[in-house]
Parts: C-alpha cells; structure tokens; sequence
C-alpha cells in the first residue's frame, strides 16, 4: 500500500541504545498526538483479545550526527513541517513539563537535539532527509 505521507524519525547515532530507543518511542508519541488520523484500527486476535491501535503507516528511522539533524530540522521548518523534537537535555527530566522547560530555555540553533520526528507529503519528507541513511 502507497502513503500520500511519510512518517520520517531521525535519531543522533552516537547515542546509547537505550536512549535510542527511548528517543524513537517519545517521538512517535508526538506525530500520534499531532496526526490522530494515522492510527489505525484496535487489534483482536483469534481468541477476541483486544488489543491497543497503533500507527497504521510504516515509520522510516534514519540515523544522523549532530550537524546533519540540525540539517534536517533546518529543511523541516524551511518546508512549514513542525517536527517533534527531543534535546539531550531532557534524559535529565523527570517529567513532560520539566521536558518543555528544558526545549524553551535554548535558542533553536543551540538545541543539543538527539532527535525529531515528522509527518508530511512524501515528497517533502524526502528532501528533508536527503542525503540520510535509514538507521543500522
């Protein structure tokens, strides 16, 4: 099945695993908020067990440094897609709002930024990650 969108998540390789991780599951959690029409349908198995929905579309996760994600963000805002993002300085939070504060305090060009997430026309995903490789 072909997408009219993309779901393109973009996360600094030089991280811990678990911090990737960790950085892929908030950011997923902000195109669901942002894009409630990309969840798909609960799931039932063959016993009727009910299950949670899911983003329905394929998520694609490149891997970046520092400077081609500040990149990314960069051809992101150029295009008028707003991203979700998470900044090194929130493995130090404890909270969402701790997080916000954390993001508000820095100017764009100076977020230690360990990721973004985004959704858009396929076509304007894929200048935005121009150039990137998918994640290993």
């Amino acid at each position: 099945m072909q997408f009219d969108t993309k779901i393109a998540v973009v996360i600094r390789t030089d991280l811990e695993a678990w911090q990737k991780l960790n950085v892929a599951s908030f950011l997923a959690g902000g195109i669901a908020s942002a894009f409630p029409d990309c969840i798909g349908e609960p799931y039932l198995d063959a016993s009727d067990t009910r299950y949670l929905s899911i983003i329905g579309q394929p998520i694609l996760i490149y891997g970046a440094d520092r400077a081609a994600l500040s990149r990314a963000l960069d051809r992101a805002l150029a295009r008028n897609v707003i991203p979700a993002v998470y900044t090194e300085d929130m493995f130090k939070t404890t909270h969402d709002a701790a997080n916000r504060e954390v993001v508000r305090a820095i100017a764009r060009a100076d977020l230690n930024l360990v990721g973004i997430a985004m959704r858009a026309e396929r076509k304007v995903i894929d200048k935005i990650v121009d150039g990137l490789k998918f994640h290993s």
